[in-house]
């Protein structure tokens, strides 16, 4: 097998584990036996589990945001492409695998102190803001450009709210609610 073969098996392997059972909760050995590999294998793609940690968040990351454009710009341009990030979650809600943000998972478990895996998460929240705002520049004419950044971490704050009480209640009734005051403010 490949060189790169065997780091997306590990990453994918970590991935399904992570996000399952929590960082904290995951050993190397599981994600070792997990990926059928041997200790030696996994520490000549990864010197530690931190940077295990950020690939599988780069991973998700990079399928999540891929995902959701294609999502919604897939949706009639105006305020239907920015409420079809709901429609996304919706969706992501009712995945058999929903456990809620890894993002928020990985940084609740971390110590304050490490930066690297901090700043990983704190970088792909920025960039999801930055393509809401993409989305709110494309499909909102009448929003004035001194507003856009703000009405841009708006969405940003109902969606993560979405993901993480629907993830507390196992209901998507606050997907529905977010979406819905979503709808308030964009129209």
């Amino acid at each position: 097998m490949k060189h790169s073969e065997i780091r997306h098996r590990i990453i994918e392997t970590a991935s399904k584990l992570f996000y399952k059972n929590g960082y904290n909760s995951t050993g190397i050995n599981e994600i070792i036996s997990e990926a059928g590999i041997a200790k030696a294998t996994l520490y000549s793609h990864f010197k530690s589990k931190e940077d295990i940690c950020i690939a599988y968040l780069r991973f998700k990351n990079s399928t999540f945001l891929n995902d959701i454009k294609e999502f919604t710009t897939s949706k009639k341009k105006g305020t239907e492409q920015i409420l079809a990030l709901f429609d996304f979650l919706q969706l992501f809600f009712k995945d058999q695998d929903f456990n809620g943000c890894w993002c928020i998972k990985t940084v609740a478990e971390i110590p304050k102190d490490n930066q690297n895996i901090r700043i990983e998460i704190q970088n792909q929240k920025t960039n999801f803001i930055k393509f809401i705002k993409e989305l709110v520049i494309n499909n909102l004419k009448d929003v004035k450009a001194e507003n856009i950044d703000s009405l841009a971490r708006k969405i940003y704050m109902l969606y993560e709210a979405g993901v993480s009480e629907s993830h507390l209640h196992q209901k998507d009734w606050p997907i529905s609610e977010m979406k819905s005051v979503c709808h308030q403010i964009i129209s």
